[in-house]
């Protein structure tokens, strides 16, 4: 019988920057690959000064909250400051980006649904790793 409960700590996140030159990594939490949901949820770790690329999914939402740090998010012409505690929902079809404008990382709980191939295309790019600063933030949530 298959569990319906899954737990994984920091140490089994697989994490990726989507190409080598990306500001920000992806630390997979939950994804159609390894668990086969319809979603996917990471932890989305910006560098000072990172920031994702314009983007838009057609057909899923993408729910961002922060974790830690600051920074601003910017939609459709609008944008809003974000920091620690904040967050976002950008509906199917919203133009959207963020950028890390504070001091040390920027770290979002991301999840999207549906996944929209957005973990296959993380899964396609660039192994990383979390490294002891990051377990120290995501440890202590």
């Amino acid at each position: 019988m298959t569990s319906k409960v899954i737990y994984k700590s920091t140490r089994e996140f697989e994490t990726f920057r989507i190409s080598a030159k990306d500001t920000n990594r992806m630390a997979l939490i939950f994804d159609p690959y390894s668990e086969r949901t319809d979603f996917v949820a990471c932890v989305e770790i910006f560098d000072e000064g990172g920031a994702t690329p314009p983007n838009t999914h057609q057909g899923a939402d993408e729910f961002f909250f922060v974790l830690k740090g600051q920074g601003i998010a910017r939609c459709d012409g609008q944008s809003q400051l974000i920091d620690t505690g904040s967050a976002l929902l950008v509906k199917a079809g919203g133009e959207h980006v963020i950028e890390n404008t504070g001091e040390g990382r920027l770290y979002l709980l991301t999840v999207m649904v549906p996944d929209e191939e957005f973990a296959a295309l993380i899964r396609k790019g660039v192994p990383a790793e979390l490294d002891e600063a990051d377990r120290a933030v995501l440890e202590r949530i």
